[in-house]
């Protein structure tokens, strides 16, 4: 075999889709739950039993354990994002400072929002430790790597931005290249900006551990179940004229009525009636190394695990994982027609080779090792690129979502808030400016597609340009946000 076979076989994955190499890693799927026996009154019903579903039937019954909740979900808990994203339990923004602060709020909030993210890491610890949930939670902080000059000066414009926003030393700073070599070396890092406010876990791990504690507080999740359509109390007028006073959940085995039906569906929000235009599922592909040996993380360090991420525009995200191995992320086809999804989670042999050269790129001690495990899945992306959380009342309607990759952390926040509204408890959750947030629709077939693809497209030759060795960020990113709605 000669060396271009060789290479070409290293960037050839072992396996390719069956969900994510997480559920591998955590010894296979648990067993089935039961779908849905039949037509169910509940007191709250929610859809999706991914990480926002269960931590807001978590938070429910810690807030009234006589509810009777029901989870419904199409495949199985942790199926979609929340069993193979990328493990950053990151307090990062879902979503854009300025659009939150033209709320009601202001500034004020944003920060008040930008605080409660950071307190969600020490909550999920606090909760893995209290529900024996083994998620390899390490909080090692969170790098963001500049490799070229021009990613160099965008980071140092984003660290002014940030002081602006009140963000001090202790949130986060600047690491120059020697001092990032101290934490992992990467090769071409020029730079990094290190925040504290991040922890790696396996996200198989954390979802099953969440469902399994929820069921023992009393939640019923029933899987292999799809919701069909969901239906607000004001849609349906009884005999006599009035509201109902259920929403529904319509599915083949029955409807489950509910005086509130929550949709936590975040990627899978577009097979839903009604809501094609509402999230965006974007795509997002990752490869897992065989376990590196003891000379190659040696070599690379990284001891403290924290995780990383480049400042491209076509951006990876990455981590060391428990059993030594690096797993690393990003865009493959970042849009399927009319918001298709993948079978579960195949990914293209272009993103797997892709990624591969990514990793050889910035880790040339991890050359030679295989690639283990390929995947993919989808991210849920609002017009506006925030976050929302909503309650209503009046139709017995609730929501949250778009989290836009940002969602291990948010998703916590996220169904603690959506709790707290249904309860109907005011507290410093419920004033958040992602509370009641709207965003406009997505254009429709095909100028949806033709614009993620165009926008990629310019990404992908920006981040080309840029490593002429330019400072300046390529004005073809500069049009690709402009197209994408990002500020």
């Amino acid at each position: 075999m000669d060396v271009g076979d060789d290479d070409t076989k290293l960037l050839t994955a072992q396996h390719n889709g069956d969900v994510s190499y997480w559920w591998r890693a955590r010894g296979g799927f648990p067993p089935r739950r039961p779908s849905l026996p039949g037509p169910v009154a509940a007191d709250v019903c929610i859809v999706g039993a991914g990480y926002t579903g269960l931590w807001t039937a978590y938070y429910l019954k810690q807030a009234e354990p006589s509810l009777r909740i029901v989870v419904l979900e199409a495949a199985f808990a942790g199926f979609g994002a929340s069993g193979r994203n990328g493990g950053w339990l990151t307090s990062a923004l879902p979503g854009s400072r300025e659009r939150y602060a033209r709320g009601p709020g202001g500034r004020d909030a944003v920060l008040d929002l930008q605080r409660q993210l950071r307190d969600t890491i020490a909550e999920v610890a606090r909760v893995c430790d209290a529900e024996s949930i083994g998620a390899d939670l390490v909080k090692g902080g969170e790098l963001a790597v500049a490799t070229t000059p021009a990613q160099q000066e965008r980071l140092r414009a984003e660290l002014a931005i940030d002081r602006e926003w009140g963000l001090g030393e202790e949130d986060v700073r600047y690491l120059g290249a020697a001092d990032l070599a101290g934490r992992v070396r990467i090769a071409s890092a020029l730079g990094a900006l290190y925040s504290p406010h991040c922890a790696r876990i396996q996200p198989a791990k954390l979802v099953t551990g969440l469902a399994r504690a929820v069921e023992r507080a009393g939640v019923e999740i029933y899987e292999a179940t799809p919701v069909t359509r969901i239906v607000p109390r004001s849609a349906v007028p009884g005999t006599d004229g009035t509201r109902p006073a259920m929403a529904r959940a319509c599915t083949v085995f029955g409807d489950v009525t509910a005086p509130f039906v929550l949709r936590a569906t975040e990627g899978f929000t577009a097979r839903l009636p009604g809501q094609r235009r509402t999230l965006l599922p974007m795509n997002s592909s990752m490869i897992v190394t065989e376990p590196l040996d003891d000379d190659a993380w040696r070599e690379i360090g990284w001891t403290g695990y924290e995780t990383i991420g480049d400042s491209a525009h076509v951006y990876m995200y990455a981590q060391r994982t428990a059993d030594g191995r690096i797993a690393i992320g990003g865009r493959g086809v970042p849009y399927r027609f009319a918001s298709g999804v993948d079978h579960r989670g195949v990914t293209q042999p272009a993103a797997i080779e892709t990624l591969g050269h990514v990793l050889r790129a910035l880790f040339p001690a991890a050359a030679r090792s295989r690639i283990d495990h390929a995947w993919c899945g989808v991210l849920g992306v609002p017009r506006d690129w925030c976050a929302t959380v909503t309650a209503d009342p009046a139709s017995g309607l609730g929501w949250a979502g778009g989290y836009t990759g940002h969602g291990v952390a948010a998703s916590n926040l996220a169904g603690h808030t959506l709790a707290d509204l249904v309860a109907g408890h005011t507290t410093e959750r419920t004033t958040l400016p992602w509370v009641g947030h709207r965003a406009h629709r997505w254009e429709p077939e095909p100028l949806r597609w033709a614009g993620v693809h165009s926008l990629y497209a310019l990404y992908r030759a920006a981040d080309h340009a840029e490593g002429s060795g330019s400072a300046r960020t390529s004005p073809l990113a500069r049009i690709g946000d402009r197209i994408s709605g990002i500020p």
